[in-house]
């Protein structure tokens, strides 16, 4: 399925939300790229799969509880697999730590960077809706300035500026948040 616009985009949320037999086609739109997203991190095909299986399970199951606030749907599917690649290092942490007495501290640093990526992921909902679209079309989806700027029918210098203060305020909030730990 070819991209879509935000309105097709929230229609199709809509109507799956009201019927769940349309989910797929919100599957057949999203599946590659949080399967990619999945891939990048998880270097295990099997469990890369299960992994983007389980995803969709759990978009489907709450498909009823997503509240549309500007930013594209793929962002909800991130989230929720960012949470399940968390979840399913934390349980690996925890098997290794019942099976041989201490975790491996490569599923230790991958737990951290798990969590790193989940603090973004929320600093990054917190941004301000003209600065959140950027991050993640820029950031999320690879687009580049100008492509950004067709889609949002913008300034290639209104979205440099959107993105600069984008970043700067996710620098803001990360560091805050670093300070109070």
């Amino acid at each position: 399925m070819s991209r879509v616009t935000e309105s097709e985009e929230r229609a199709l949320i809509e109507a799956a939300q009201n019927d769940p037999g349309r989910f797929a086609e919100l599957y057949e739109l999203n599946f590659h790229r949080v399967y990619a997203y999945i891939a990048c991190r998880i270097h295990d095909r099997s469990e890369t799969q299960d992994l983007a299986a389980h995803v969709f399970q759990q978009a489907l199951a709450n498909i009823g509880k997503f509240k549309w606030r500007g930013a594209p749907f793929i962002t909800w599917l991130y989230r929720i697999a960012a949470n399940a690649i968390a979840d399913q290092a934390r349980k690996k942490s925890r098997e290794l730590t019942e099976t041989e007495g201490a975790a491996d501290t490569s599923v230790a640093s991958d737990l951290e960077q798990v969590e790193r990526r989940a603090r973004l992921f929320r600093a990054v909902e917190a941004l301000p809706e003209d600065q959140r679209k950027v991050i993640i079309l820029r950031f999320g989806e690879e687009k580049s300035i100008r492509e950004i700027a067709s889609d949002l029918n913008r300034s290639e210098g209104a979205i440099k500026q959107l993105q600069f203060r984008g970043l700067e305020n996710l620098r803001a909030r990360l560091r805050e948040e670093a300070e109070l730990k």
